[in-house]
Parts: C-alpha cells; sequence; structure tokens
C-alpha cells in the first residue's frame, strides 16, 4: 500500500534526473540503473518530473512513461513524489490522477510566473487543490527564482489553515532560513504542521536543518552526502554533520551555477555508473574540457577528504 506524504513526512528526497541517450530519447533503462542507484543509499524517498528532472522538456506521453517507469522500478519501497506543474489546471490534473493510480505518494506543484500577489498566490493553490480533489496530496514548491513567484509567510500561513490537502512545503527561496524560522514559529502557536524539504541545490543544508527543515529534497549527485548529514544531524552531531558536508561544498558551489547544473550533475552520475549518457535535452548545457577537469579534480578531493575524515 502506498504511504502518502504527510506533515510528518521526514527523510530524503532526492530529485531525480531523467535520463537520455546521446541521441536525446528516454533511457528507460537507465531509469532502472539510476532509481538503484538512489536507492543504495539509504534514501527516503525520491521526487521525479521536476526542474531538474526536465519535465519542460517531455511530452504528455514521455512524462506519463517516465513516471510510470520510476514508479514500477521503485515497486512501492519508498514513497515518490510527481512533479505535475504545468500551464493550466487540465494538464496538471491528468498527469497527477494517473500518477496517484501508479501508486505515486502525492505531487509537487510551482506556481506560474504570473502570480504576483499573495491574493493571486492563494487563489492558485486553491484552485489547484479544487481541481485535484481533496484525496491528492500536496507539496508545494516555493522557489522564486526559477518561477518568479515569491511567496510571503502569510500567504503560506493561510494556505496551511485553508487547503488541507497542501501538507508539505519544498521551501527553495533565498536566503530562505528565516522563513523555514518564522513558518516553524507560528507552528509552536498553534499553526498546522508541515513537512518542509529544502532544496537551492544543497547549498545550504545543515543550516536549513538546524532551523527545523524535515530534510532535503535536492538532486545532489552524491546522495551519500544527503543521507549522512541528516543522519549526523538526527543524531545530534552538528560537527559531523558539517565536516561532511564541508568536504562536498566546493562541488554544490559549482553545481548552483546557473545554466550548468544539470549537465554537471548528469555527467557525475555517468562517472558513477547510474546512467549511461550525461546527455541534457536542448536547450541545455554541455560540459566543455575545462569544466570536465574541473569535475576530475573536484571528486578525486572528495574521495582524499573522506578517507581523511575516516582515518581522524
Amino acid at each position: 500500500m502506498t504511504t502518502l506524504i504527510s506533515p510528518q513526512t521526514r527523510g530524503v528526497f532526492i530529485i531525480a534526473a531523467t535520463p537520455f541517450t546521446d541521441a536525446g530519447e528516454v533511457d528507460y533503462e537507465s531509469i532502472d540503473t539510476l532509481t538503484d542507484f538512489y536507492l543504495s543509499f539509504g534514501i527516503d524517498g525520491l521526487t521525479i518530473l521536476g526542474i531538474m528532472g526536465e519535465a519542460q522538456k517531455l511530452s504528455a506521453e514521455e512524462s506519463l512513461a517516465v513516471m510510470r517507469r520510476y514508479l514500477a522500478r521503485v515497486a512501492g519501497r519508498i514513497p515518490v513524489i510527481v512533479g505535475v506543474t504545468a500551464p493550466a489546471y487540465d494538464p496538471m490534473v491528468s498527469l497527477a490522477r494517473a500518477s496517484m493510480q501508479e501508486g505515486a505518494a502525492g505531487v509537487m506543484i510551482a506556481p506560474p510566473a504570473n502570480v504576483k500577489t499573495d491574493e493571486q498566490f492563494f487563489n492558485f493553490f486553491s484552485g489547484a487543490c479544487r481541481a485535484l480533489g481533496p484525496e491528492v496530496p500536496v507539496c508545494l514548491q516555493d522557489y522564486p527564482a526559477v518561477t518568479g513567484a515569491w511567496m510571503s509567510v502569510p500567504v503560506f500561513e493561510r494556505i496551511v489553515r485553508e487547503l488541507p490537502q497542501v501538507v508539505m512545503l519544498k521551501a527553495e527561496d533565498c536566503p530562505g532560513l528565516t522563513k523555514i524560522s518564522r513558518i516553524r514559529a507560528l507552528e509552536a502557536k498553534g499553526l498546522r504542521r508541515s513537512a518542509i524539504l529544502v532544496g537551492n541545490n544543497g547549498l545550504f543544508y545543515p543550516l536549513e536543518l538546524a532551523r527545523g527543515a524535515d530534510g532535503p529534497m535536492t538532486g545532489v549527485a552524491y546522495p551519500e552526502m544527503l543521507t549522512e548529514v541528516y543522519r549526523a544531524m538526527q543524531a545530534g552531531n552538528r560537527d559531523l554533520a558539517d565536516d561532511i558536508f564541508e568536504i562536498y561544498l566546493p562541488l554544490v558551489r559549482y553545481e548552483t551555477q546557473a545554466g550548468v547544473s544539470l549537465a554537471w550533475r548528469k555527467e557525475i552520475l555517468r562517472r558513477r555508473k547510474a546512467i549511461r549518457s550525461a546527455k541534457v535535452r536542448a536547450p541545455g548545457a554541455q560540459l566543455n574540457a575545462d569544466e570536465h577537469d574541473d569535475l576530475t579534480r573536484m571528486m578525486a578531493r572528495i574521495d582524499s577528504k573522506l578517507a581523511a575524515l575516516k582515518r581522524a
């Protein structure tokens, strides 16, 4: 039986890439190997068809096929959230309902760029919830750097109070630490709890956990960093969490560069034999020779620093 996302959901959720062949076709066999790769590091959940999954570059038929392949490979072992963001409610609802029928744990929705005020923000999600129906749990993606739509804390408070199926926030505002703290403070005064999973490419990960986030939801190509930092924080060992995170920080920082992050992550996944090709569908960056050299050096330094940490 599928475990649906809820306000109590916690743990490490990976945003999955969508693998392509060198010719640009969906590589379904690499979806299988990539899923196995993610699961091997003890992740708690998977999110597919997000921005990192190049959902906007897939046809409706491809989106359905990718969703079904991931859910079939996961086979109920962990919850899977499906990104269903669309320019209109009808395609959103169509993909959401198909995903829930296949065993998804919930859906993730980001607001459109024309949402500019609190009232518009609330009305968009109110309409989305009505269209989906109350049985579909929703993760609200707050990523203004990409969507162009900024969410205030008061409008999120209203959403939580009036839209009970919004059970999770994917927090990607930047700076966003104070927003997390303000939401948790409202909950301490009686606001219904929301699960908060954080993105921002993992750039502020331990700090966000310390502010009350329930885990990450990002596509870092080293899932073991996410799980090991999370476990250290859960055990109360903040210094170890910071030590592990800081080993990966140069790579995380590099990945944060707009336009190159997906190509960078896909090449890491290819080198780690999780996928067969690092292809990013056009329009999208491909790494040049200098960037390959950067990556080779960074990956080698991660290995050597991890070895030193284990010896310490």
